[in-house]
């Protein structure tokens, strides 16, 4: 590694189903409360660190079901691409 690594935020069609099978369907990709480890890690922030938030709450953050945060690692990109093109497939 050269730089610095990234974070990022995205959304997904169809709710939580879609969320729930894409954590279920990643292998590179780690499943994970925190976002700080030399390894991709992924999370749900609805289900996961700000569950204990009411959902109206949470929607008015910006934290709705359907977002999912990714923190890359240091494994190979295309690794990763891999992974998330895989999963993002079945959900």
């Amino acid at each position: 590694m050269s730089d610095f690594s990234g974070m990022i935020a995205f959304r997904l069609k169809g709710g939580f189903d879609s969320v729930s099978k894409l954590l279920a369907n990643l292998r590179v990709c780690n499943v994970a409360v925190s976002l700080g480890d030399c390894c991709t890690l992924i999370e749900h922030p609805a289900s996961m660190t700000h569950i204990t938030i009411e959902k109206e709450r949470r929607e008015r953050l910006g934290i709705t079901d359907d977002l999912i945060r990714l923190s890359v690692g240091l494994e190979d990109a295309r690794d990763i691409i891999r992974d998330l093109d895989r999963a993002l497939a079945r959900a």
